[in-house]
């Protein structure tokens, strides 16, 4: 029998009470004779940006951190340098199933986010968002822990509003091959806002912009991987027809202190967290050509569908409520990419 209450359907009993306040976190934390470490859960850590995150985690030394991923698109390589410390626990659980663990906060990133993972199980990908979400709402709920969810830029679809502020409600195509995951963070949005109204649960919702740095999965599709990876094969770098299309790159420490700061700050969002450095798809595959293989070449190929023309965030929020700006440039970010992404390719050589 599922756990109803969990997912929320304890609220189809008519048992709703939408002035209760959330159960508060454990009694140990008030305890005049202990100091007890902050317990937090990340939902997706094992994978590129959830692994930064663990890492910047952990190194505060004053946090227990609790990773469950089901290992999809996240991988334990990510998370070496931890496995064995006293204040880390792996978890391996796909968050469509009930999770029951006592944590203070939970980060919840588990969903794949590369056009090529998500498309690959689209029903799965829109259980991930859906359900997946719910469970995580339902243990802050219980539990009495603040949840962040990393939702995406891609809620705004194809933009017809540039730069995009979060006060646009987008233009997203709801039947097309990108729905499971832009319909599904909505959908995401929608049960974090309307758990926080009737629950009171304490919520933070991220809209993240594409992030680029080392850990990313070298084959993922994502066009900031696919350009390094194709220019360090000697391969031809593929730029999606026009190449006029734009996207905005946020080098993934900056994420991560994005992200921190919004769950550690008295703002719920959604706010958006990306650098609004604008740059077109020939732009990109010049600065890697210049940065990284003088000697790559670039072809124009098809498109793929519902693909944005513009990608830019506002980041006025971000700055205003968070004290946050994105610090490393595309040209600072680049090279580290690509020296993670050759050191791996040389590995998988040998």
């Amino acid at each position: 029998m599922p756990d109803l209450e969990n997912l929320g359907f304890d609220d189809m009993a008519g048992n709703v009470d939408s002035a209760k306040a959330p159960p508060a976190p454990s009694p140990l934390r008030m305890s005049k004779f202990t100091t007890a470490k902050m317990r937090i859960l990340i939902t997706g850590g094992a994978g590129f940006i959830g692994s930064h995150l663990v890492d910047r985690l952990m190194e505060e030394g004053t946090n227990e951190v609790i990773v469950a991923d089901n290992f999809f698109s996240g991988s334990k390589e990510n998370l070496k340098k931890w496995i064995g410390h006293p204040d880390f626990e792996l978890i391996r659980h796909d968050v469509t199933e009930t999770l029951f663990v006592e944590v203070d906060q939970i980060y919840h990133l588990a969903c794949p986010a590369s056009p090529i993972f998500y498309k690959y199980n689209a029903v799965k990908t829109i259980k991930t968002n859906v359900i997946g979400t719910l469970n995580m709402l339902g243990l802050a709920k219980r539990v009495g822990a603040r949840i962040l969810l990393t939702s995406t830029s891609e809620v705004y679809g194809d933009p017809l509003e540039h730069p995009q502020t979060e006060e646009y409600w987008g233009n997203v195509n709801p039947i097309g091959v990108r729905s499971c995951y832009d319909e599904g963070k909505r959908v995401a949005e929608t049960l974090m806002f309307d758990y926080h109204r009737q629950h009171g649960v304490e919520i933070r919702v991220a809209r993240i912009f594409n992030t680029y740095g080392p850990r990313m999965n070298i084959d993922d599709g994502r066009v900031v991987s696919n350009f390094i990876a194709q220019a360090l094969r000697g391969e031809t770098m593929t730029v999606q027809a026009p190449g006029t299309q734009t996207r905005s790159f946020c080098y993934v420490s900056d994420m991560v202190d994005g992200l921190y700061r919004l769950m550690n700050g008295d703002h719920t969002g959604p706010i958006n967290i990306g650098n609004p450095g604008e740059f077109t798809m020939l732009e990109l595959a010049g600065l890697v050509k210049e940065l990284i293989e003088p000697s790559a070449e670039t072809k124009i190929v098809e498109n793929t569908p519902d693909d944005p023309r513009k990608r830019k965030p506002d980041i006025t929020k971000a700055t205003k409520l968070l004290g946050w700006d994105p610090k490393v440039t595309l040209r600072e970010g680049l090279p580290l990419m690509a020296a993670d992404f050759k050191e791996r390719l040389t590995g998988l050589k040998a």
